[in-house]
């Protein structure tokens, strides 16, 4: 088992995700941050079936920034109950796992 872990968050379909994963890894709470291409989600939600067009988020980080992570992406998601998913990385390339933690060990970019 490592210290770092994936997140998988869903966003709507738009420029929303694109600056959520930008303030992410520019705070550095994330070393990086997917974006995938449209999906089709179903889902029930307040006595309904819903469907929704909506784009993946796979987030790298360590375990540490989790908390901060959770924190900040709730401020920022357009979303009542935002999908916020955590999944143990438990091997990989050690370079890349080193890489991982050391972008999101610096103080953030200030603009």
């Amino acid at each position: 088992m490592t210290d770092v872990v994936l997140i998988l968050s869903t966003v709507p379909i738009g420029e929303q995700g694109d600056t959520i994963a930008r303030t992410l890894v520019d705070e550095r709470l994330a070393a990086c941050v997917n974006l995938s291409a449209p999906i089709t989600s179903f889902y029930h939600w307040e006595g309904r079936q819903e469907r929704d067009v909506e784009r993946q988020m796979m987030i790298k980080t360590t375990r540490q920034q989790v908390a901060p992570l959770r924190a900040r992406l709730l401020e920022l998601h357009p979303y009542e109950l935002p999908e916020f998913v955590v999944i143990d990385v438990s091997d990989g390339s050690s370079a890349y796992l080193d890489w991982v933690r050391q972008a999101t060990a610096n103080q953030p970019n200030v603009q």
